[in-house]
């Protein structure tokens, strides 16, 4: 069943990638001419692209449930990919660096919102960690929480995920309502992050998500297969 799952979840993640770089060029397109680009026709690209990503989400959540052991270490990313894992998924956080780093005409009333959202957003962080730490203290040494409480990450091993059959259904069902509230903080900061850009910056800002992503991704496979070809 495992091996179903991953087979599926990597044939629609190749065409979601595909269609990523297509919004990509879509995007960069509606950037070039952004002072000819009809309000309409931005909003209606903006649209589709959270569509797109809306999409990626609800195949997670059905992956979730199939098996939710999968999404702490998925075959379908490369290492550099898994490194960036948090609850199985990016940071929240990552939002605010992007925004910082992309957009540099952000008047003071954007700046003092997005500043207040990231405290929230922080503290939300910060009790996801919590609850995944003590799910993994009922299954590991305690030294090895800190690296939970860091990095939200749950080590698990191959055996162990090669046992998945063997983990009760409340060890999974917790995971699985950890992933979702993840999934619903990433989802969440990122729509409130949008509301408080204009449309013009939620379109430069879509553009660093999506260059961030394809480059982490393409690197990520070229290490990979140089580090294959070395051994």
């Amino acid at each position: 069943m495992t091996d179903v799952n991953v087979a599926a979840f990597d044939e629609f993640l190749q065409g979601w990638m595909i269609r990523q770089r297509n919004y990509l060029n879509d995007l960069l397109s509606a950037q070039q001419q952004q002072q000819e680009l009809p309000d309409s026709d931005r909003l209606n690209l903006l649209n589709r692209v959270f569509c797109h990503y809306g999409q990626y989400y609800e195949e997670k959540s059905k992956i979730a449930h199939q098996n939710i052991l999968l999404l702490f270490s998925p075959p379908w990313f490369s290492s550099l990919e898994k490194s960036f894992l948090w609850v199985a998924g990016f940071k929240p956080g990552l939002t605010f660096h992007l925004v910082n780093k992309t957009l540099e005409d952000l008047s003071d009333d954007q700046r003092q919102r997005l500043s207040d959202l990231k405290q929230e957003t922080k503290m939300k962080e910060r009790e996801l960690n919590d609850e995944l730490a003590k799910v993994h203290e009922s299954m590991a040494a305690p030294p090895v929480l800190d690296n939970v409480r860091s990095h939200g990450r749950v080590c698990l091993n191959r055996s162990f995920m090669a046992e998945e059959g063997t983990v009760s259904c409340s060890f999974k069902e917790t995971l699985e309502n950890l992933v979702t509230n993840a999934d619903a903080l990433r989802t969440e900061t990122a729509l409130r992050v949008v509301q408080i850009l204009k449309p013009a910056q939620v379109l430069n800002f879509f553009v660093a998500v999506a260059e961030l992503q394809l480059k982490v991704r393409s690197l990520g496979f070229d290490k990979d297969a140089q580090r294959e070809n070395q051994g």
